[in-house]
C-alpha cells in the first residue's frame, strides 16, 4: 500500500511547481512511519517459511503445523528465529533513497529521481529470501498445580516408609472401617494442625510425627489419662517438668498447644539420637519410656535375637503403639483429598499474641469477638478464669479475630484487664476458705496480699480477683470441666455421687467391695490407674450401686434432659427437688452460682429423667 501511495504521490508532483517541497514532504513522511517490517500475508502452512521473529498459532490449528496431539497442550507457542531481516521498513527505505549517489538532490524534479525511487521501494519489496530454515520450538504450558492441603502436605512429607507387619493389618482395617472416628478426629485437629505439622517439618522429623495426637489424645487437648497424662501429646507430670513444661494450679503447659508440641518434637528428637536413628525405637520409647524399651533391647542382644521394634517384647500398649501410628498413616495416605477426612487448608489457623499481664479469659474472648468456649480450645492450658498471673503472658488468638483483640487490647489498661474487690476479713476466715470461696489459690491471696504464713487477722482487708462472669461461664476451665464431667456420670449412673476420703488400709478393691462397683470404674470417675496407689487423707467420687438400686437400661438413661426452671413465688428448694425426682444437692451442684434463698424468676438448670416427672 505505502509503495502504490509513493507512486502516485511522485506521478503527481512530477508537473508541479512545487515538486522539490513535495518530495521532501514524502522523505519526511516515510521516515516519520516507523513502520515495521513489511509482512505478507501467510498461510498457516506458510508461516514454517517466514522469517518473522514470533508467531502464535491456535490450539485448534496446531494439527495443520505440527504432529503433536491438541489434547496434550494447554497452550502453545510457535517461535522460530532467523538472523536475516529480508523486510525494509520504511525508515530503511527512506536511508537508502538518501544515499543513493546516483541520484542528484539538485535535480529533486526530474523523472529520473522519481523512478529511480519507485524503483527501490519495489525493490524493497521483491526482495524476499524464500528458502530460510527455521528453528521452531513447541512450548506447552501446563495447568496451575493444586494447592495440597495439610493431610496431602503430610504424605507427601512421610519419613518412615511403607512397614508391611500383620500388627499394622489389624489397625489398619479398623482404622479404615471407623470412618465417621477419623473424620471426627480429623475435624478435631482443624484449630492445631497447620502449627504442628509445619514445626514438625521446620524441625526436619518425619511427618508421620505430626499424627501422634491422633493415637495420644485424638486432638484432644484436654484428654487426661489413668496414667495422669494429660494434653494433646500426653505428657505425664514428671516428663512435663522434664521438658519445661510449668504445672500449677493457674497453668499445665502440658495442655499449652505452641509449649506441648515444641517440648514433644525436642523429646522426641532426644530419642531418635539415643536409639542411633531408629525412629521406631525412638517412638516406642515416647510410649514405653526409654528404659523399657532399652532393657527389651539388652535382653534380646543376651539371647541373640534382633533388636529392632518388630522384635522386641515391650508391654503390650507400646507393642501396639508403633504400628497405630504406621496404620493411621496408611489410612490418610490413602484417604487424603476425600471426603472421608475433614479437609484443612494449608493456612494458619491462631497467632500468638503477647498480653503482658493477667487477663480474665471471658472478657479476653469478648475483646476478640469469640465464644469463652473457643477462647479455652485455643488456651486450654489454663485451667481458671483468667490467665496465670505470674505468666506465660500471651494468648492464641484466631487470625481472623488477631486486629480486633490488638485494637482492644490496647485500650485496655493492665489495672483493668481482672476484676479486683476488698474483702474485709472477719472472724473465723481462714486463707483456704477464701480461696475456695473465691477460687482462687492461697498462694496467690498471700504474693497479693504480702501476706507470711497463713494467718490473718479480722478487721483486715484483703485484695482478691474475681471472675467478670458467673463461674459458669468459663466453659472449660478445670473446676467446670469436673462438674460437667460429675453431671454427665450423675445421668449415666444408679446412685448419687458420694466423697469418700481414704483411710489407712484402703484399697481400690476394698472400696469397689463396699459400695458394689468395680475397681475400672472408679478408677474411671476419678482418673486413676488401676494399680494406683491411695493416699491417706485423700478425696474420692464415687456413685454407689445397692442390690435394690441397679443400673437402668440403656432406654431408661437416654430420657434423662436438661431442663430450665424458673422460681416462682414461694419455691424452695426442697419442693422443687421433690417436684422433679432429684435431691436438694443435686440442684446445688448443678447450679454453683445458687445464692441461699431463691428469687422469683431465677433460674435453674435442672437434669431430670422425664418419665419419673411427678404430675
Amino acid at each position: 500500500m505505502i509503495i502504490i501511495l509513493t507512486r502516485n504521490f511522485v506521478h503527481h508532483i512530477s508537473k508541479d511547481a512545487l515538486k522539490s517541497t513535495c518530495l521532501l514532504a514524502l522523505v519526511l513522511f516515510l521516515s516519520a512511519c516507523q513502520t515495521t517490517p513489511l509482512q505478507p500475508q501467510l498461510s498457516k502452512k506458510d508461516a514454517i517459511n517466514s522469517t518473522m521473529a514470533k508467531v502464535i498459532i491456535p490450539v485448534d490449528d496446531l494439527d495443520e503445523v505440527v504432529d503433536t496431539p491438541q489434547e496434550a497442550l494447554v497452550f502453545n507457542e510457535i517461535r522460530y528465529n532467523s538472523e536475516a531481516e529480508p523486510y525494509l521498513s520504511a525508515e530503511a527505505i527512506v536511508e537508502n533513497i538518501t544515499n543513493n549517489n546516483s541520484l542528484g538532490w539538485s535535480e529533486l524534479d526530474s523523472e529520473a529521481s522519481t523512478s529511480t525511487a519507485a524503483d527501490l521501494l519495489a525493490e524493497a519489496y521483491q526482495n524476499v529470501d524464500q528458502n530460510i530454515t527455521l528453528d521452531i520450538t513447541i512450548e506447552a504450558i501446563p495447568e496451575p498445580i493444586a494447592k495440597l492441603d495439610l493431610w496431602q502436605l503430610t504424605v507427601a512429607n512421610y519419613g518412615l516408609g511403607r512397614v508391611e507387619n500383620a500388627r499394622i493389618d489389624k489397625y489398619y482395617k479398623w482404622y479404615n472401617k471407623h470412618t465417621e472416628y477419623m473424620r471426627r478426629v480429623t475435624t478435631r485437629a482443624n484449630r492445631y494442625y497447620h502449627f504442628m505439622l509445619h514445626e514438625a517439618l521446620d524441625q526436619s522429623l518425619p511427618a508421620e510425627i505430626a499424627l501422634l495426637p491422633i493415637i495420644e489424645s485424638g486432638f484432644d487437648p484436654f484428654a487426661y489419662s489413668s496414667g495422669r497424662a494429660s494434653g494433646a501429646w500426653q505428657f505425664i507430670p514428671n516428663t512435663g517438668l522434664a521438658f519445661d513444661l510449668k504445672q500449677n494450679w493457674w497453668y499445665d503447659g502440658r495442655r499449652d498447644i505452641v509449649a506441648s508440641t515444641n517440648a514433644a518434637h525436642k523429646y522426641l528428637l532426644m530419642l531418635h539420637k539415643m536409639f542411633d536413628g531408629d525412629w521406631l525405637l525412638a517412638i516406642a520409647s515416647y510410649n514405653g519410656g526409654q528404659g523399657t524399651v532399652l532393657k527389651a533391647i539388652k535382653r534380646n542382644r543376651k539371647a541373640g535375637k534382633p533388636t529392632d521394634f518388630w522384635s522386641l517384647d515391650l508391654p503390650q500398649e507400646t507393642m501396639n503403639y508403633v504400628p497405630k501410628l504406621l496404620a493411621v498413616a496408611r489410612v490418610i495416605a490413602e484417604q487424603a483429598g476425600t471426603d472421608s477426612l475433614n479437609s484443612i487448608a494449608d493456612e494458619a489457623y491462631f497467632k500468638s499474641v503477647s498480653i503482658g499481664s493477667q487477663i480474665d479469659l471471658a472478657q479476653a474472648a469478648e475483646m476478640a469477638n469469640i465464644t469463652t468456649d473457643e477462647m479455652y480450645r485455643l488456651n486450654p492450658a489454663f485451667n481458671q478464669w483468667a490467665t496465670d498471673p505470674q505468666g506465660p503472658h500471651n494468648l492464641l488468638i484466631p487470625i481472623a479475630h488477631l486486629e480486633t483483640f490488638k485494637a482492644s487490647l490496647l485500650d485496655l489498661p493492665s489495672s483493668k484487664r481482672v476484676a479486683w474487690e476488698r474483702y474485709k476479713i472477719v472472724s473465723g476466715d481462714s486463707l483456704l476458705a477464701l480461696a475456695n470461696q473465691y477460687h482462687v489459690s492461697v498462694d496467690l491471696l498471700r504474693t497479693i496480699n504480702n501476706i507470711d504464713g497463713h494467718m490473718i487477722r479480722a478487721g483486715k482487708t484483703l485484695m482478691i480477683p474475681i471472675a467478670s462472669k458467673d463461674a459458669a461461664a468459663y466453659t472449660l476451665s478445670a473446676a467446670q470441666r469436673v462438674i460437667n464431667r460429675q453431671q454427665r456420670i450423675t445421668q449415666t449412673q444408679a446412685g448419687q455421687r458420694i466423697e469418700y476420703k481414704i483411710k489407712s488400709g484402703d484399697s481400690l478393691w476394698k472400696i469397689a467391695k463396699k459400695y458394689k462397683v468395680s475397681i475400672a470404674q472408679i478408677a474411671s470417675w476419678n482418673k486413676l490407674g488401676t494399680k494406683s496407689v491411695l493416699q491417706i487423707g485423700d478425696q474420692l467420687n464415687i456413685w454407689p450401686r445397692s442390690s435394690g438400686n441397679k443400673l437402668p437400661a440403656k432406654t431408661q438413661r437416654n430420657v434423662v434432659k436438661k431442663l430450665t426452671y424458673k422460681v416462682r413465688s414461694g419455691d424452695n428448694l426442697s419442693a422443687i427437688a421433690h417436684r422433679f425426682s432429684v435431691t436438694v444437692n443435686d440442684i446445688q451442684k448443678w447450679n454453683q452460682s445458687l445464692k441461699k434463698y431463691l428469687q422469683p424468676g431465677q433460674q435453674l438448670s435442672l437434669f431430670v429423667n422425664v418419665t419419673k416427672l411427678k404430675q
